[in-house]
């Protein structure tokens, strides 16, 4: 399965953060780590446009982390990562944008990377499915329901 970066992220949040909080310290050991943009935690606003006047609103708040940062290794190579996550956690953010630095400069440790993303995106297709199974369970087909009184009413 192959998965573009865009879907690193989502998938790697389907660990627990501790379990990804220590596997980016262990990858970021003897590594110098360069914020680029400091870990933040706040709030996102969901824009939408009205249909009738194109007019602007704002349709809630949802929490959200972002991080981006620089690695450089003893021997010089460098790699930029970023993550911009659901969830009111700086320091998850910051071990995602590390994760994600290492796996896309396919530094030492990669492999356990992107394990990591495999499993992860296969937790959340389990889900997924999972998801559209309860869905259509409970499926109504709307156009039978005018007919439900009609049998009684003609005998």
């Amino acid at each position: 399965m192959l998965l573009e970066r865009t879907d690193w992220i989502r998938a790697l949040t389907a660990h627990p953060a501790p379990d990804l909080h220590a596997l980016a310290e262990r990858l970021a050991a003897g590594c110098e780590v360069r914020l680029t943009r400091l870990p933040q935690a706040g709030l996102g606003l969901l824009q939408l446009a009205d249909g009738a006047f194109h007019e602007a609103y704002y349709l809630g708040e949802f929490p959200l982390s972002i991080c981006s940062l620089e690695l450089t290794l003893a021997d010089g190579r460098r790699a930029e990562g970023g993550a911009q996550v659901m969830a009111d956690d700086a320091a998850l953010a910051r071990s995602l944008a590390i994760l994600d630095a290492v796996l896309a400069a396919r530094l030492p440790g990669w492999e356990a990377v992107s394990a990591q993303v495999h499993s992860g995106a296969a937790r959340r297709d389990e889900e997924a499915c999972r998801r559209r199974a309860v869905l259509a369970a409970t499926r109504v087909d709307v156009a039978l329901l005018g007919n439900v009184g009609e049998d009684e009413n003609e005998a």
